[in-house]
């Protein structure tokens, strides 16, 4: 059985060259970078960027993983990661399995919730991303966000 360790607040990441993000490309390739190849074709999982102010990336944190059809998402758990990152934005992202990268009613359901919970807690969303091998597709380029 895996264990979950405890995120531990951190104000530096160590890391000299942070990666910025300056379009949805980026953030599309950053992410499929970090997903397992064997199964984004078979199984969805729902991964959140976190961002610093400069939208430098302070990490990937893997939220949840789930069928072949759908995950689980508790907003209270992408904002806890969030704010306990200091992040200041994120770009939320998940596979579909079937290589559709049409959202669904779901998806859009989900977006406009994290959008609105983000702008109370002043953590910006900045794009959500729907990702297959072969392409994405971008809430904020499709003027959804």
């Amino acid at each position: 059985m895996n264990t979950i360790q405890e995120i531990k607040v951190s104000y530096t990441s160590g890391n000299r060259d942070k990666v910025k993000i300056t379009n949805s490309k980026d953030s599309y390739e950053l992410l499929l970078s970090c997903w397992s190849q064997k199964i984004i074709e078979l199984q969805e999982e729902f991964k959140v960027l976190l961002l610093n102010r400069n939208h430098q990336v302070l990490g990937i944190y893997p939220l949840s993983k789930g069928g072949v059809s759908g995950t689980v998402v508790d907003a209270k758990l992408v904002f806890s990661v969030a704010l306990k990152c200091n992040a200041s934005s994120i770009v939320i992202a998940h596979n579909h399995p079937s290589g559709n990268l049409k959202p669904s009613e779901a998806d859009l359901r989900l977006t406009k919730k994290l959008k609105e919970a983000g702008n109370y807690l002043d953590v910006k969303v900045l794009d959500h991303i729907i990702l297959s091998r072969e392409g994405y597709y971008s809430f904020a380029d499709e003027s959804q966000m």
